[in-house]
């Protein structure tokens, strides 16, 4: 017992010296102001002076407080964007800062500095009990299971990191799905765009790669989606089976745009979180359009000029910003494959958001209109989707194999018209022949049932038989 007397001694004293250091930064007088204006979406507040995105909350006269966020100022008038109904409110109503919950130092452990100003932002709950859980972009949980507990915070933004020491993108990652695998093969540390309108099968197929993917953790981002479509994804589309190993964040489309940015900002931490502990990790966000239609809800408010079909520029900043965060970390280290989908209505591809998208992201995968609408499922349409990080994933020979399957299937699609009216004779063109005879076997390749897992090898596999090869 002797021998262990100095260590545990060292332990108190560092313990105690953390909580001196917490207690100094503590606050002993609270700051408050009072309401002067509300005007649509953004609250103006005087008599508090706070920084660029710290919180507050708004006592009214009777009820429960209004949490809000600093946006902007003015002068002497703070811009708050509220992260609830402000009903009730009144003029005059005082405002009181929120102080940021730091970590409660622990003994034995080193304590945890946060000497940037981006390290000392909202933080948020993260750890190994969020696994199998639903909640809400606060980190309040939904599913009705009982409080979270959990030790460990971060905060909402995380510092940028630095190209140089990201491992590269080598090796695949199998999501399940045969078309993805085998034609646009995805790796660890990929973001890849979900292009799609609505009702094409979006939300059903990231719900296949979340069940089939060889992904150690599953994060799904639900942003701006509609509160229906919330349920029905957690328990038809992602299951039982996907939900041991995931964590959902919520933030429909009737909560605040404060609020789905900030859900979305929460789901990249978590899957921060798993990456730095070395897992392999898999982001599915839901979407990304509606994220950058929160952010344009809040510029607008405050009075910044749109450029570009009603899009002021913070929003186009925003989007890499967020995107940024995921894909590998350091060499040996875990990784964060992204899945983003981006709402192109009409298969309008020049959407701003969706032309954004498409510059920031490591490749695209396009969902077609026409294929849904003639039972084709998944509908991928091959010829305009691309993985960008595909050719150092694959074989020489597997690259062959992707490059005949896209020029025959091409050739069958110009020439489709000529075909179903009887207008070609065969023979006119060697390679539209061999289109015809292997079309039906590439539609009953490209189409998979949704209870149906491909994994990586198999549906490589199955790209090689067509042709006759060997893998």
């Amino acid at each position: 017992m002797s021998g262990n007397l100095p260590g545990h001694s060292d332990r108190w004293r560092g313990f105690l010296e953390q909580c001196r250091e917490a207690t100094s930064e503590a606050q002993p007088i609270l700051s408050s102001g009072h309401l002067t204006r509300i005007n649509g979406l953004i609250m103006e507040a005087s008599g508090l002076k706070l920084p660029l995105g710290s919180s507050c909350r708004i006592f009214p006269l009777g009820g429960s407080p209004v949490e809000a966020e600093v946006v902007g100022f003015a002068g002497e008038k703070l811009f708050l964007m509220p992260a609830e109904d402000v009903y009730g409110l009144s003029p005059g109503a005082r405002v009181v800062a929120y102080e940021t919950r730091n970590p409660i130092p622990k003994i034995g452990k080193p304590p945890q500095y946060h000497r940037r100003t981006i390290d000392r932002a909202k933080l948020m709950p993260v750890g190994e009990s969020l696994l199998g859980r639903v909640l809400d972009a606060a980190g309040r949980p939904l599913d009705n299971h009982g409080p979270v507990h959990t030790d460990t915070l971060r905060p909402l933004q995380s510092r940028p990191t630095n190209p140089m020491s990201r491992a590269p993108i080598t090796q695949a990652l199998d999501v399940g799905v045969r078309a993805i695998n085998s034609l646009l093969t995805v790796g660890r540390g990929q973001r890849m765009g979900l292009f799609a309108g609505s009702g094409v099968g979006k939300s059903v197929l990231l719900g296949m790669m979340a069940r089939y993917t060889e992904a150690e953790v599953i994060v799904v981002g639900l942003i701006g989606e509609r509160g229906r479509e919330v349920k029905e994804f957690i328990e038809q589309i992602l299951g039982e089976e996907g939900m041991r190993r995931a964590v959902v964040v919520a933030a429909p489309a009737d909560v605040s745009p404060l609020m789905r940015l900030q859900g979305a900002a929460y789901a990249t931490s978590i899957a921060e979180y798993f990456r730095d502990q070395g897992k392999q990790v898999l982001l599915i966000m839901d979407s990304l359009t509606r994220y950058a239609m929160a952010q344009r809800e809040i510029a607008l408010a405050v009075g910044e000029p749109p450029v570009t079909r009603g899009y002021p520029p913070s929003v186009f900043a925003r989007l890499p910003q967020l995107v940024e965060r995921a894909g590998n970390g350091v060499v040996g280290g875990g990784s964060i494959t992204a899945f983003y989908t981006v709402l192109a209505e009409g298969d309008d591809q020049q959407d701003p958001i969706a032309d954004s998208a498409r510059a920031i992201l490591d490749g695209h995968i396009v969902l077609s209109r026409t294929l849904a609408d003639a039972g084709h499922y998944p509908a991928i349409d091959i010829e305009q989707s691309i993985s960008r990080a595909m050719v150092n994933l694959i074989s020489p020979q597997h690259l062959d194999a992707i490059r005949r399957f896209k020029q025959l299937y091409s050739r069958y699609q110009r020439s489709r018209d000529l075909i179903s009216v009887g207008a070609y004779a065969h023979g006119s063109d060697p390679l539209l022949d061999q289109a015809i005879v292997q079309h039906p076997h590439f539609e009953k390749f490209l189409q998979q049932d949704l209870s149906q897992r491909a994994a990586y090898e198999t549906s490589s596999a199955d790209l090689h038989h067509l042709f006759g090869l060997s893998a």
